[in-house]
């Protein structure tokens, strides 16, 4: 008798309580994506803290980045090259001795790699369903990310007069769209995961 005149007023009194058990999917997601996006965040701001480079100036990724977008860029007949920015931490970019653009750390994709792994996070499935498609998705994104960035340099070099279209809307719509279609590929994985 108790625990009936508790619980009802537990319902009555508590509807928030209500809430919560009626979004619970909903708040695992946002718990889930925001957690994991707020902790892959942290540590790789330390990583960009702690291993600037002066080997691979001006860190691994970013420098790596630069590198194959380069020999990308030299594999479709251009002649490119890279520097390492002295006023601030970026690689130059080339083709054929025209400054064209600064490759940042922004351009390395490791924050849009981090997105997507936390929102396929946040729809976790069976361990090595959601690991797999991360690992898979990670891949797409990077080479994605090194195609545009060629594609952009190039682009800017043939046509200087759309820099600015070319670097605020095509260069963000390759790799977002990309993101934005592996994450409808995953809804649609998981969904079918989940109706077994």
């Amino acid at each position: 008798m108790g625990l009936v005149i508790l619980y009802r007023f537990v319902k009555t009194e508590f509807p928030l309580l209500q809430l919560f058990k009626k979004y619970k999917s909903v708040i695992r997601f946002i718990l889930i994506f925001l957690g994991s996006y707020f902790i892959f965040s942290i540590l790789y701001n330390g990583y960009l803290e702690f291993f600037q480079s002066q080997k691979y100036y001006p860190d691994f990724f970013t420098h790596l980045v630069a590198v194959q977008s380069e020999i990308i860029i030299e594999s479709l007949g251009y002649s490119s090259k890279i520097l390492p920015h002295q006023q601030e931490l970026s690689m130059k970019l080339f083709i054929n001795n025209v400054f064209l653009a600064r490759v940042v750390e922004g351009c390395n994709a490791v924050s849009v790699i981090i997105l997507f792994t936390s929102f396929v996070l946040s729809f976790f499935a069976k361990i090595k369903t959601t690991f797999l498609f991360i690992l898979a998705g990670t891949v797409i994104i990077y080479v994605m990310n090194i195609l545009r960035i060629a594609i952009l340099a190039i682009g800017i070099y043939k046509y200087p007069q759309h820099s600015e279209f070319l670097h605020s809307i095509v260069f963000p719509l390759i790799i977002y769209g990309t993101v934005f279609l592996l994450w409808i590929i995953w809804v649609r994985i998981f969904s079918k995961i989940s109706a077994l």
